[in-house]
């Protein structure tokens, strides 16, 4: 299954990618999701599954059932969008809350057994150098904690050169 996060409004993203593939997860922000409030709920008193019953609550199932997981977003300062952010911050139950070093860090273990590719699109006008070399040293350790096989990262001036792309 391919995944794909985004912060587009509806228009935007019917406009940017042909929905006419049947195995495609779409998660886009429809009003209702709530921020992670760090109770740690889906790591003690229901494995796996966020307690917040928005919608959200079930990005860690759906990572560990991805092959890939493109996320669109605009470029905030070298970052993801708020809305991007926040789906991150719910997919925290896709690992476990034990830790194990990787390269002389500490990181969480992982759930599942289980890794997808990683492709980040970042969109905006004017996005400066520093804030590209910010957001793919986040991309690549959101890469790295989250298991993937791994990453790829690519800016675009505005959302016409990532419909270029994606055709």
């Amino acid at each position: 299954m391919k995944m794909i996060i985004h912060d587009l409004d509806p228009q935007q993203f019917a406009a940017l990618v042909e929905d006419n593939t049947p195995d495609v997860t779409v998660i886009s922000d429809n009003g209702t999701i709530r921020h992670c409030i760090g109770c740690f709920g889906c790591w003690i008193r229901t494995p796996g599954v966020c307690v917040l019953k928005d919608g959200y609550n079930n990005m860690g199932e759906l990572l560990s059932k991805c092959d890939e997981l493109m996320i669109i977003s605009k470029c905030e300062y070298g970052s993801y969008s708020p809305f991007i952010l926040n789906v991150l911050n719910r997919s925290i139950s896709y690992v476990l809350p034990y830790f194990v070093t990787k390269n002389g860090e500490t990181h969480h273990r992982n759930r599942y057994d289980h890794e997808f590719a990683l492709t980040v699109h970042f969109y905006g006008e004017d996005i400066t150098e520093a804030e590209k070399g910010t957001a793919q040293k986040l991309v690549a350790a959101n890469s790295l904690n989250l298991y993937s096989s791994g990453n790829s990262v690519y800016f675009h001036n505005g959302l016409q050169a990532v419909k270029e792309v994606l055709a």
